[in-house]
């Protein structure tokens, strides 16, 4: 019994231990465990269920996913490392999965154009054709602001047939009607051409359809 007792006490840190006896200071031992429990008691932990994550999604970018919250479960993931998890997807993710949209719908506005003129081989004569033209009448902004749909492109190959008044902002203004100045006026406005603010440029989009067709 005195064995082992005396191996127990070795085991026990000498800063609770009396100096003098080797006797274990039980007050001390028994406060420093108490403060090193609720210590424990009070760090974050993970929830009991996945079901138990209450994840902020207000940016509107997408929702809470349950077999992602069950992953993140798995792994002990606290509710604050959850949330950063989410939020990391929505700064760093969600960028790139537009980018990628914005591509699918140029690539989808390049074969309406090539259907239009065609076929590709066509298209790539007009499209050549219609950058030469553009250079040369409109500043560049506009002429990239058209060049991103198909509108604009149709818009543009008007113009450089004559079909209709041109939209020659380089030079005087002439035999244009009112219409075609304001819509002239319009897409000299940083809210088209630098800002692309999508109700302007809905607008603009809607004056091209009035004054050429689709």
């Amino acid at each position: 019994m005195i064995e082992e007792e005396n191996l127990l006490n070795a085991d026990i840190p000498e800063k609770f231990k009396d100096a003098e006896t080797g006797a274990v200071k039980m007050d001390e031992l028994v406060r420093s465990y108490k403060a090193l429990e609720q210590k424990m008691s009070a760090a974050p932990h993970a929830p009991k269920s996945a079901e138990g994550y209450c994840i902020d999604c207000a940016h509107g970018l997408f929702t809470s996913d349950m077999d992602v919250n069950k992953r993140l479960h798995e792994k002990g993931f606290t509710q604050e490392q959850a949330q950063e998890v989410y939020d990391l997807a929505a700064d760093k993710l969600m960028p790139l999965i537009e980018e990628l949209a914005a591509d699918m719908i140029a690539d989808r506005e390049v074969e309406k154009l090539i259907n239009h003129f065609g076929g590709a081989e066509a298209w790539k004569e007009v499209s050549r054709q219609l950058l030469a033209f553009g250079q040369k009448n409109l500043p560049p902004e506009v002429l990239d602001n058209m060049a991103v749909s198909y509108e604009g492109v149709i818009a543009l190959h008007r113009m450089m047939k004559g079909d209709e008044p041109s939209l020659n902002m380089r030079g005087n203004v002439s035999g244009e009607g009112s219409k075609g100045k304001d819509l002239q006026s319009m897409m000299r406005d940083p809210k088209y051409w630098r800002e692309k603010d999508p109700a302007f440029v809905e607008k603009v989009t809607q004056g091209f359809k009035d004054m050429y067709g689709e």
